[in-house]
């Protein structure tokens, strides 16, 4: 069996490259991949499925083998994000400040080209493969969790979830995968000071802001370095400080944005606590009032710790060892976590780079393309995934 998927791989290796060449270059941001779906349904029906739309602008289909087997689900995002690409390659997006830097163009083609090796072979597998197309990954709440709530994991309810993302650190035809917690939480943090303006160089006629905002961003350091164990990853990072005043003109109020994540869901939940009475009550020990907005973001992935060992064995046989690494935790964000919340899942890493070199830039940069030669490896492993999982 897996010489026969290598071979369908490679066999519809060109039809994925164009697929993943034409998302390229249409690419649709978060909730609005209405072009993207059209295409995506246009694609499955070619192959005889049914495909359905779910939270609005997502797909699914399914592919039915011999009967009276399990149900297994594989993912792919759509949407694109808010870059201008730079590169100068035939299949630059043509969309203006819209950018598939993230490779979510690679996930949904190489879930189609998954779609039609399974396709080929559903007279040799038993059970049912759900394709899941997802919206809006990129953005709050996150697809994935409308999704769920629209019921994808049921009727026929699944047992397991697998998706893959490009990894630019690892040369094509290798992947990386991790058991167990893999990556972070994701909380949006928003805050405003409020002090009293005025004439710099009269401070005590003033209630300063900006003072008020320089403690509160070093002390709510103290959270990662004293309040959470140093056994449970933390991040707390402020990347927008807006004062706008001028070099003689203290401003009323001070805007503050910023992100924290952990691995840890519990501790997640008390350092939401801590950081409030912290930032309500540091400015109010300073004559000041700190109005604080978090948007609860994406829960923390997990990868079930015997799925993923049954996914790298797999993943072994059809890619060679060698060719199979352990990654690290990574304290970046995806909302995949939720389907690995609801259900048995296991998340890995597609190599997208190539060995001399080319396409290392890291996702959500301007410049970042891949290897295609992942655009063989991505559809032939996740389509030997999905039998091996089921009982090939």
């Amino acid at each position: 069996m897996v010489q026969t998927i290598q071979r369908l791989a490679a066999q519809f290796a060109a039809d994925t490259v164009a697929v993943r060449r034409h998302l390229h270059a249409n690419p649709e941001l978060s909730f609005e991949e209405v072009n993207t779906a059209a295409f995506v349904t246009k694609e499955l029906e070619k192959l005889g499925l049914r495909p359905h739309p779910i939270a609005n602008t997502g797909v699914v289909a399914l592919i039915e083998g011999l009967p009276g087997g399990p149900t297994i689900a594989l993912r792919a995002d759509m949407d694109a994000l808010p870059i201008q690409e730079t590169s100068d390659i035939p299949y630059k997006s043509t969309n203006p400040g819209v950018m598939h830097a993230c490779g979510h163009d690679v996930h949904t083609a190489s879930l189609l080209g998954a779609a039609r090796i399974l396709n080929e072979l559903k007279g040799q597998f038993k059970g049912t493969v759900k394709l899941m197309f997802q919206p809006g990954e990129e953005r709050l709440p996150g697809g994935a969790s409308l999704m769920i709530k629209e019921g994808v994991l049921e009727n026929p309810a699944v047992g397991q979830v697998l998706g893959q993302h490009v990894f630019p650190h690892l040369p094509a035809g290798k992947i990386g995968l991790r058991p167990g917690r893999y990556m972070a939480s994701t909380d949006e943090l928003y805050l405003t000071i409020k002090g009293k303006g005025g004439h710099g160089a009269m401070p005590e006629m003033n209630l300063d802001p900006v003072l008020v905002a320089a403690h509160l961003i070093v002390a709510a350091q103290q959270l990662v370095s004293r309040r959470a164990s140093p056994k449970i990853p933390s991040v707390l990072s402020f990347g927008k400080v807006i004062a706008n005043g001028a070099t003689n003109v203290i401003p009323n109020e001070v805007y503050i944005e910023g992100t924290f994540r952990t691995l840890n869901e519990e501790w997640r939940a008390e350092a939401h606590q801590h950081l409030r009475r912290l930032c309500e009550g540091l400015a109010e020990s300073m004559g000041a009032v700190c109005e604080l907005e978090i948007r609860h973001g994406y829960p923390y992935l997990e990868n079930e710790p015997a799925l993923t060992a049954r996914v790298r064995a797999a993943a072994e046989e059809y890619l060679g060892s060698e060719n199979v690494v352990e990654l690290d935790q990574w304290m970046a964000a995806e909302d995949f976590a939720y389907f690995s919340q609801a259900a048995p899942a296991c998340f890995y890493r597609l190599g997208t780079r190539h060995e001399d070199g080319r396409f290392a830039a890291s996702v959500h940069t301007p410049t970042f393309d891949i290897d295609e030669q992942a655009l063989t490896t991505g559809p032939g492993l996740m389509a030997w995934l999905a039998i091996k999982e089921l009982g090939e």
